[in-house]
């Protein structure tokens, strides 16, 4: 398995895609509970299988994504041969980024001498998907990456 097998929660929500997916390899109704019942290790591949392809379909279009920690917030443009990163630091310990409070005296703050930014890209290695995943499996969300243009848009990260 590549990635990791989607959750329960997951795999339900894909319940018709699944059922595709099964049909795709000429397996009925009838078969998968076959499948299940007498060959759970079949199942479980096949799950795995499913789980890999939903997990390659979605890395494959995420553009934008976050990770955003108490005090650091790292995010992350995903463009075709890079992944750029606009990093923030807010060195006063008693805020906490991830609280509607704490987000509130950034905004007002986020020009003062209590916030450090640093910006980066880093090329891709030989798997971009994976590398993406392992952003993902460090915490990171997929998002739309507003804040990230918000950033972009303050702070000058375009290549000199």
């Amino acid at each position: 398995m590549k990635y990791r097998r989607l959750s329960k929660e997951q795999l339900e929500e894909l319940h018709p895609e699944f059922i595709n997916f099964l049909a795709t390899q000429s397996i009925t109704a009838d078969e998968w509970a076959e499948i299940k019942a007498n060959k759970p290790e079949v199942a479980e591949e096949e799950l795995d299988v499913f789980s890999d392809l939903v997990w390659e379909g979605v890395l494959t279009k995420v553009k934008y994504l976050e990770n955003i920690s108490e005090l650091q917030m790292h995010l992350f443009a995903l463009t075709e041969k890079e992944m750029k990163l606009i990093s923030v630091k807010v060195l006063n310990p008693e805020i906490d980024l991830r609280t509607k409070i704490g987000f509130d005296w950034f905004k007002r703050n986020f020009q003062s001498d209590f916030v450090e930014y640093l910006t980066a890209s880093k090329a891709y290695s030989e798997d971009k998907n994976l590398d993406k995943f392992n952003l993902i499996q460090q915490g990171a969300v997929i998002t739309k990456g507003e804040l990230y243009q918000w950033f972009e848009n303050i702070i000058d990260v375009s290549p000199t």
